[in-house]
């Protein structure tokens, strides 16, 4: 009999995830019912929502239980089938959960074409949830145009990094803000953006000022706090602002004040507008098209920060809130069997 090893939620949180929070199991794999899959889960995507996951109250999401497994999104092969559209072999999407294999309805899962050109992390940092956030969020949500200024917060991360260079890569001029120099020569060096600032070193208000002299057009959002305050205060008439996270936040005991330059969306006509990618979820197809043909130009590029092991989870999670990461975090939880071919 198969075992499944899996981290489980047995506290709330409170402040940053602690190893106390969670707990591991080892249990017997059911057997499959119809309609189900059995998948080995390859990589596990660790992403800023699950700080708002493991609270008592739902966001987008119900909480997630106590005692049950984790939520997470992830990326791996089915072993075995009882869905008549999956078959063993298969690489999926889905949310697997923080477990070495998940039983999961095959419905509930997205099969992937794998193309041997493409490595399997891309699948997560660009042609899944993280692309299509990205995608929607700045082109659909953010309506983004030739020739406007886009400024980008969190830009460092696995959302904001593509979003920039998409940006980019549709006529805009990018300015994006991270948390160190690296970051940001990362940014502009390798990923061209015209400009960052770092935010830890630099009075965000007066470098905004100084690089966006024409307004911000689109704002995307990914943090909150002292940036989200500085891009209000630049707007344009008719701004957009992209609503995509509040990372800063997620750890506090009490909500921070609101932003000071909030009146500005009223008195620029701006929108400013929540984003969760979920909505989207019957539409990822439109955007892994583009993005496919754009990293195979060399127009996106993109980052992974792999960690080995599930059971390094609870800790690793925490480099999302503390800067520590650059580009998509990612757990490796087992072999890709199309490496061993």
């Amino acid at each position: 009999m198969k075992t499944n090893c899996a981290w489980r939620l047995v506290a709330r949180p409170e402040g940053p995830f602690k190893p106390q929070d969670f707990q591991w199991t080892e249990d017997p794999l059911p057997d499959l019912a119809d309609g189900q899959v059995l998948v080995r889960q390859i990589y596990l995507s660790l992403d800023p929502t699950s700080r708002g996951w493991a609270n008592p109250s739902a966001t987008y999401l119900p909480p997630i239980p106590l005692g049950s497994v984790m939520r997470g999104f992830g990326l791996g092969v089915v072993e075995e089938s009882r869905y008549p559209g999956l078959a063993p072999g298969d690489y999926v999407q889905g949310m697997l959960g923080w477990q070495t294999s998940a039983v999961s309805e095959g419905s509930a899962l997205s099969r992937m074409e794998r193309d041997p050109n493409i490595p399997l992390d891309a699948y997560l940092a660009v042609l899944g949830h993280i692309g299509a956030t990205a995608y929607f969020g700045l082109l659909e949500i953010g309506q983004a145009k030739a020739g406007e200024t886009l400024v980008v917060s969190g830009a460092a991360g696995a959302v904001g990094s593509l979003v920039g260079q998409i940006g980019k890569i549709v006529g805009c001029r990018v300015v994006g803000t991270a948390g160190s120099d690296e970051k940001c020569r990362w940014l502009t060096e390798e990923l061209g953006f015209d400009a960052a600032i770092n935010y830890k070193k630099e009075p965000v208000l007066s470098r905004m000022r100084r690089l966006c002299p024409a307004g911000i057009d689109v704002h995307f959002e990914n943090v909150g706090g002292e940036v989200l305050d500085a891009a209000l205060a630049f707007i344009n008439t008719r701004a957009r602002i992209v609503l995509c996270g509040l990372i800063s936040q997620y750890n506090e005991f009490v909500p921070p004040p609101g932003p000071r330059f909030l009146g500005n969306v009223l008195i620029r006509r701006a929108r400013l507008e929540g984003f969760v990618v979920i909505d989207y979820q019957d539409r990822f197809h439109e955007a892994f098209g583009p993005l496919a043909t754009w990293m195979a130009e060399g127009r996106l590029k993109y980052r992974t920060d792999i960690v080995e092991g599930l059971e390094q989870a609870p800790v690793a999670v925490n480099r999302l809130f503390t800067g520590a990461n650059i580009g998509k975090l990612l757990v490796r939880v087992s072999d890709d069997p199309g490496e061993r071919r």
